[in-house]
């Protein structure tokens, strides 16, 4: 998600969705399970207006296999 201004830290009401900075806090990542019974976006985006974070941009992207395997491997 491509912010409208840069965030410092990321307000305790979003940390249940273990977001990630990027863009040096111009931009935040928000992963989860395209499978999954929900994926917890449309709740993100109402806290994210809630936390007066606004979006400019949304992208999308799916993990590769090799994506997984790496990310696997940096977290043993």
């Amino acid at each position: 998600m491509h912010l409208q201004g840069k965030v410092d830290t990321i307000p305790a009401p979003l940390a249940a969705y273990n977001l990630e900075f990027a863009d040096d806090g111009r931009a935040l990542i928000y992963n989860y399970d395209t499978k999954g019974e929900r994926t917890g976006i449309t709740s993100l985006l109402s806290d994210l207006r809630g936390a007066g974070i606004r979006i400019s941009d949304l992208d999308t992207t799916q993990s590769s296999l090799e994506d997984i395997f790496v990310s696997l491997v940096r977290a043993s």
